[in-house]
Formats: C-alpha cells, sequence, structure tokens
C-alpha cells in the first residue's frame, strides 16, 4: 500500500510538471527546448494529498473497525480511478512532448537530456519507464485493492450473521421458530377441521336445498291443477295401511304456547291389539308433550308432558267414530267425547304446565325424538280426517253439532287443508266420505 501511494503521488507531480506549460500552446514553435527535471520524494506529498490510513489496534470494536477500512478502501479505489485517468492524459501528452525534444535537437540534445535525467533519481520509484506498463502496474495494484475490499466485506457479513449474536440471542432465535412451526401446525389442524365441517353443512345444506325445491314444485303444481286435488280442501283422508316404523302423515304448521285445547279428528280402524297412535306432538327436550295412543291390551291413553290419563274410549271396531279431547292447565282438568257424547272426565294431568311451541306434529307415529324414531308397534294401522286442534275448550254443545254434521268449524290453531298436511312411507290422501256417510257408518 505505501508503494501504491508513493506511485500516485508521483504521477500526480509529473501530470502537474506537464500543466505549467501555457494552456493555449499547442505546438512548439521550431528551435524550442523542454527541460525534463527529476523532482524529489518530498515534493508528492504537497502536490497530492492522500486519504489517511486506518490505524490499526485502535480503541473501536472489530466490526467498526473493518466497517470503517472498508469505506476508506472504497474511497482508495475511487481516487485511484481517477488518478489513473488522468495520468493517462499527461503520460500521452509528456510522450509527445519528449518526441519532438529529440527530434529538434538531434543527438546531442539527446545526449544532454539522457545525462540530466541520469543525474537525477527515477521518479517514479520501482515502477518501470515504459508508460504502458506504468498503466497496467497500477491497473494491478486497483484490482488488487477490489479484491482485498470483497474479502473484507465477506468477513464483515460473517462477523455480524454469526460472531455479533450471543447464545442466548440464538436459542431465543430458535425457540421462537419451534414456537411458530407448533402454531403453523395448529392452524393446518383448525383448517382441515374447519374443510371438514364445511363439507358437512355443504352436504346438509344441498339436501334442505333439494327438499325445499321439491316442495316448491309440487305446490306449483298443485296450483297448476287448482286449489287442491279434491273437491274441497278439507274434504280428504290420509291412509295409513300397515304397521310399520315408516308410513306416516307430517303437518305443516307447529303449536304455539297453549294454556288450553280442544283436538277433534274423525278415525276408522280395527287394528289389533291396539290401534297404535292417532297422533303426537314433540318438542325439543319433551318427545310426548302432546300424545293419543293405544298400545297392545292398554287403554287409549293421553300424554300431556309425559303425565298419563286413561281415556274411556272403544274405537278399534272397524267404524267412522268422531273424537274429541279437551284439556287446560288450570288444574289439569281435561274431557272426553267419542260421537258427540262426553264419556269421561278427570283432572291432574300435568297442571299448569303450557304446551310448549316450536314443536313437530305427526299423525300415525309416536316420536321418541323430535319428528323421528319411530316405533312400529306404536303405529296407527287405519284412517283419519278432520283434524283440527283449537287454542281453547270447546263446548260440549259444539262438540255435537261438529259431530253430527251440523255445522263445519276447522280449528283456528291446526285447520284440516290439504296443502297442511304431507304423507311419506307409503301413506296416501284419498277423497273422504261425506260427513253424513260416516254417521251411516256408525
Amino acid at each position: 500500500a505505501g508503494m501504491l501511494l508513493v506511485a500516485a503521488g508521483l504521477l500526480l507531480a509529473v501530470a502537474a510538471s506537464g500543466r505549467g506549460s501555457p494552456a493555449g500552446e499547442q505546438e512548439s514553435p521550431p528551435g524550442s527546448r523542454f527541460v525534463c527535471t527529476s523532482l524529489p520524494l518530498d515534493a508528492a506529498g504537497s502536490g497530492c494529498p492522500l486519504p489517511p490510513v486506518p490505524m490499526q489496534g485502535g480503541a473501536l470494536p472489530p466490526e467498526e473497525e473493518l466497517k470503517a477500512t472498508v469505506l476508506q478502501l472504497r474511497e482508495t479505489v475511487l481516487q485511484q480511478k481517477e488518478t489513473i485517468g488522468s495520468q493517462r492524459e499527461a503520460i500521452r501528452e509528456l510522450t509527445g512532448k519528449l518526441s519532438r525534444c529529440e527530434g529538434s535537437d538531434g543527438k546531442s540534445a539527446a545526449g544532454a537530456w539522457k545525462n540530466e535525467v541520469g543525474k537525477g533519481k527515477d521518479t517514479m520509484g520501482d515502477l518501470p519507464r515504459d508508460p504502458a506498463q506504468v498503466i497496467d502496474q497500477l491497473s494491478r495494484t486497483m484490482q488488487t485493492l477490489k479484491d482485498r475490499l470483497e474479502s473484507l466485506e465477506h468477513q464483515l457479513r460473517a462477523n455480524v450473521s454469526y460472531a455479533a449474536l450471543p447464545s442466548d440471542l440464538r436459542e431465543m432465535l430458535q425457540r421462537r421458530l419451534g414456537d411458530l412451526e407448533r402454531q403453523l401446525l395448529s392452524k393446518v389442524a383448525e383448517l382441515e377441521d374447519e374443510k371438514s365441517l364445511l363439507h358437512n353443512e355443504t352436504s346438509a345444506h344441498r339436501q334442505k336445498t333439494e327438499t325445499a325445491l321439491n316442495a316448491l314444485l309440487e305446490r306449483v303444481t298443485e296450483l297448476e291443477k287448482g286449489n287442491s286435488a279434491f273437491k274441497s280442501p278439507d274434504e280428504f283422508k290420509v291412509s295409513l295401511p300397515l304397521r310399520t316404523n315408516y308410513l306416516y302423515g307430517k303437518i305443516k304448521k307447529t303449536l304455539p304456547e297453549l294454556y288450553a285445547f280442544t283436538v277433534c279428528l274423525w278415525l276408522r280402524s280395527s287394528a289389533s291389539p291396539g290401534i297404535g297412535t292417532p297422533f303426537s306432538y314433540a318438542v325439543p327436550g319433551q318427545a310426548n308433550e302432546i300424545v293419543l295412543i293405544e298400545w297392545g291390551n292398554n287403554p287409549i291413553e293421553l300424554l300431556i308432558n309425559d303425565k298419563v290419563a286413561q281415556l274411556p274410549l272403544f274405537i278399534s271396531d272397524g267404524k267412522w267414530h268422531h273424537i274429541c279431547i279437551t284439556w287446560t292447565t288450570r288444574d289439569g282438568m281435561w274431557e272426553a267425547f267419542q260421537d258427540g257424547e262426553k264419556l269421561g272426565t278427570g283432572e291432574n294431568l300435568a297442571p299448569w304446565h303450557p304446551i310448549k311451541p316450536g314443536g313437530v306434529l305427526i299423525l300415525g307415529q309416536e316420536q321418541d325424538t323430535v319428528g323421528g324414531r319411530f316405533d312400529a308397534t306404536q303405529a296407527f294401522v287405519g284412517e283419519m280426517s278432520q283434524f283440527n286442534i283449537w287454542d281453547r275448550v270447546l263446548k260440549a254443545e259444539d262438540i255435537m253439532n261438529i259431530a253430527n254434521c251440523s255445522i263445519n268449524m276447522p280449528g283456528n290453531i291446526i285447520p284440516w287443508v290439504d296443502n297442511n298436511v304431507d304423507v311419506f312411507g307409503g301413506a296416501t290422501k284419498w277423497p273422504v266420505e261425506t260427513c253424513e256417510e260416516r254417521l251411516l257408518d256408525l
């Protein structure tokens, strides 16, 4: 490096001596001479300021000292590039002038110049006198500096990447990477679960959509044919000919909260033992909210909130019968009517219990869960019609008039109309006999 600094200073001195001639002089007149004088080594310091060389072993940390050294070497390389460019111009100018000196003065002038030069010291030090060789030498020196600069940069990166990281910091980073990996695996597991749930929800939604579309299509078909397939919307019956767990009818509407009710229907059955379950109403948490059932050799029973009352009804003779049942939450009082006559009454059947709303009303099956888990041994076998529910206790006179066909009074909560009853599993709807024809069958 010291040799490079001296060489750069001497080249700048030579360039300065070349610039000492008049700027406007392009070509020397014939007979003029150039005096070439060698410069002492101490003259290079005044014309070529050099960047300070960093001191080794200073108080700075190794990383900071390396950074400072890299910056200084970069500045030195830039200055050397500028110096080489200016030296090339100066060398070309000096070469031309030397050629003119030798051509104008002949051998004597050339000999004097050589003697004059021989008395002085070599201004380029150890560098060759050929200008091309000087430029090559400076180029090689600059390449060496660049190599050293790259080496220092690699060393600095290595120091910053590894040596500058304490062991506790590396351990903390490793723990953090472990935590991030566990979080990533947990998130992937959650996404897999969500994907599975989304698939299940999509399947359920598709099934519900298909069911809704089928119901809509059926409804459109009914509207195209007319309001009902029967003469009147209520002139139909539901036929359940087999004792199975898949034949049933379903009332589309549900019940509101009730503190009293009256249920009336026409039915015909000759099944034995027992006619089964004409209807059942189930709500979440209570499958036996309202049930009318004749199971095996037991009498017909009315269940309210899973509390039981036995009814004195006899209807398994294969003939049409009109049945009405009333109930009120006040003292749990109930009444049972067959063919317009009151055959039984009682109390303390689920007293002060309101009928819960929002349940499912099924015809022909007893529900063990809301809307399902039917038992074939409890299924109703026969036919039924005119299933109506009111939110009050009907008078005995009104019940008699309905049973003898004097009046037609649909239920204000659940009326018997064709588009409010669906049938499943082979259950069918048929036109029903007229009320008078049913009376003749008694």
